[in-house]
């Protein structure tokens, strides 16, 4: 099965596709993480991307079809999980003719749909693990008494600098510019299915599970 988790910066999409990786044996292609691991790979698209981020350049829609290309051809375990991308519907086009050509399906595209007032209050709580990048939050996942991390056991956490009010709403309204679009498109090709994504971790995590069976 190949999904794709859609919903504005700080809707938890990364948290979900990490539970769907440990539930379902799934792989999560991000695209920052797919840009990073092929920058130190060494193969000719790694260089490629390694050449264009040196420059500061933006990276191009042909770079990142390339990579996600690349893991399409490898193990495909339970299936793929698109966090990150498309982010336009340029994009969508692109990924549909890619799944075509090497036949594969996007079986369901998961919209999780937020109120931005309490998004932005929840995501300015946030901090994550420096260790292992698990997330945590002031309300909702507070950082253990004792300091540590559930996951690994590191001591230091850190926050992003974007983490602030007026850089998240900055932000949410860029993505409602360019990728609110994708809900009309998914939504016409009949596989887009909608959870809350301000529910608790396993309140959402059940709502995105059974949006997959239905």
């Amino acid at each position: 099965m190949n999904i794709i988790l859609l919903g504005p910066p700080g809707a938890g999409k990364g948290t979900q596709a990490h539970l769907l990786v440990e539930g379902r044996n799934m792989i999560q292609l991000s695209t920052g993480d797919m840009l990073r691991e092929a920058k130190d790979s060494g193969t000719p698209m790694g260089k490629k991307v390694a050449d264009v981020m040196a420059r500061g350049d933006l990276v191009t829609d042909d770079i990142v079809i390339g990579l996600i290309r690349e893991k399409l051809q490898g193990d495909k375990k339970g299936g793929f999980i698109f966090d990150g991308f498309p982010r336009t519907l340029t994009q969508a086009d692109a990924l549909a003719e890619l799944l075509n050509e090497t036949g594969e399906t996007l079986d369901k595209v998961v919209a999780m749909e937020v109120n931005d007032d309490a998004l932005v209050a929840r995501i300015t709580a946030r901090s994550t693990c420096a260790g292992c990048g698990e997330v945590y939050n002031d309300i909702t996942k507070p950082i253990p008494a004792d300091g540590k991390c559930t996951k690994c056991g590191n001591t230091e956490f850190k926050r992003r600098a974007d983490d602030n009010e007026e850089s998240l709403k900055n932000r949410l309204m860029e993505y409602y510019k360019k990728t609110s679009m994708l809900i009309g498109y998914y939504h016409a090709k009949g596989n887009l299915s909608w959870v809350n994504g301000l529910g608790e971790i396993d309140e959402v995590r059940a709502e995105i599970e059974a949006a997959l069976d239905a």
